[in-house]
């Protein structure tokens, strides 16, 4: 059985605020690897088809001036990024072929990994961290770790962005000042 795109659609746009969380945007920057990179794959297709190296006459084809494997190369790099650096600006090509084509393998592997990161937050309720819960021993005594200090640094910032600042949190209020001398 399927499930249709509209309910999976419909599952998404339930959860509260999910354009506001951090892991939220793994799925934007999926679909801007996977479209991103056919568009810069197009685009390199175009160059190298516009600055081929003829080897052949003009009743071959210029793909017959092709031997696999061979050591020169078959289009003209400089050509290339000279142009697309009067097409977009300068410094948006690149000079070496290597590191071009690294990128253009790179880019859509990585926004695949975003996207699959995106559905996986998601899919297992990963809203971002929550450190509001502290770590209790089996008596019922906190146990103090670095998730508490950040959740009373994170307390003590919503404190100082609200307009009314002597509404100050009574569970900051209420603890005892460590001692300075230990």
């Amino acid at each position: 059985m399927t499930i249709p795109s509209k309910a999976i659609a419909k599952e998404l746009s339930q959860y509260d605020g999910i354009t506001t969380k951090p892991d939220s945007w793994y799925i934007p920057l999926g679909v801007a690897g996977v479209f991103g990179g056919s568009l810069f794959s197009a685009m390199h297709g175009s160059l190298v088809t516009s600055s081929l190296i003829r080897e052949t006459t003009e009743n071959e084809s210029a793909n017959e001036g092709y031997r696999f494997g061979q050591e020169e190369e078959t289009y003209n790099i400089v050509a290339a990024h000279g142009y697309f650096g009067r097409l977009i600006f300068q410094y948006a090509s690149f000079n070496n072929s290597r590191s071009l084509h690294f990128f253009l393998a790179a880019w859509p592997v990585v926004g695949i990994w975003f996207t699959a990161l995106g559905i996986s937050t998601m899919a297992f309720n990963l809203n971002g961290f929550n450190f509001n819960q502290s770590v209790v021993d089996s008596q019922g005594r906190v146990i103090n770790t670095w998730a508490d200090i950040i959740n009373r640094a994170n307390l003590g910032m919503e404190v100082m962005h609200e307009r009314n600042a002597h509404n100050f949190p009574l569970d900051l209020a209420a603890v005892e000042a460590p001692s300075l001398n230990g």
